[in-house]
């Protein structure tokens, strides 16, 4: 890596940490919305470095907002695959954000449910891992799909980060 791509993994793990922390009480628990995801599909722009910085970003803001060692690194795994999905299939940016959100959808949801009460969905009560899982990937496919693709079709359209493509 060299000096551009690393300054730009900084700062965006710094970004995505200071974006979940911030938005703390609406980016952990049962029902979140993590509006720093909307961060991933810009690995299809920019390549690794938001990869890394995402992935680096999600271990910072899981460690301070501690819930387990198993959110702090499971958190930061599904990060970078859904990130590395972006980027590895960033012309087909639809199906990968949904790729993206699944990912972050089976491995949260596949372990959050051992810390909290399941959410009601519609007011139905699911099994406690079925509704996790369900939970956490439709609020990623708000977050990956909806929001994120749409940033990264303004800064595309905006040519705004020419100059820091690595």
């Amino acid at each position: 890596m060299n000096t551009k791509e690393i300054s730009l993994t900084a700062v965006f793990a710094a970004l995505y940490a200071t974006i979940v922390i911030i938005l703390a009480p609406i980016s952990f628990g049962p029902i979140q919305l993590r509006v720093a995801d909307a961060l991933i599909p810009l690995a299809a722009l920019l390549g690794l470095p938001v990869v890394y910085g995402v992935t680096v970003g999600t271990l910072v803001a899981n460690t301070y907002w501690f819930l387990s060692p198993i959110d702090v690194i499971l958190g930061a795994l599904a990060n970078l695959a859904a990130a590395y999905i972006m980027h590895r299939y960033r012309e087909k940016t639809v199906p990968a954000s949904l790729a993206s959100s699944l990912v972050i959808g089976l491995t949260v949801g596949g372990y959050l449910w051992l810390f909290f009460p399941p959410p009601s969905i519609a007011g139905i009560q699911l099994p406690s891992w079925l509704a996790m899982i369900i939970s956490i990937t439709l609020s990623s496919i708000l977050a990956i799909t909806i929001i994120g693709l749409a940033l990264l079709k303004l800064v595309e359209d905006s040519k705004i980060l020419e100059q820091v493509k690595p």
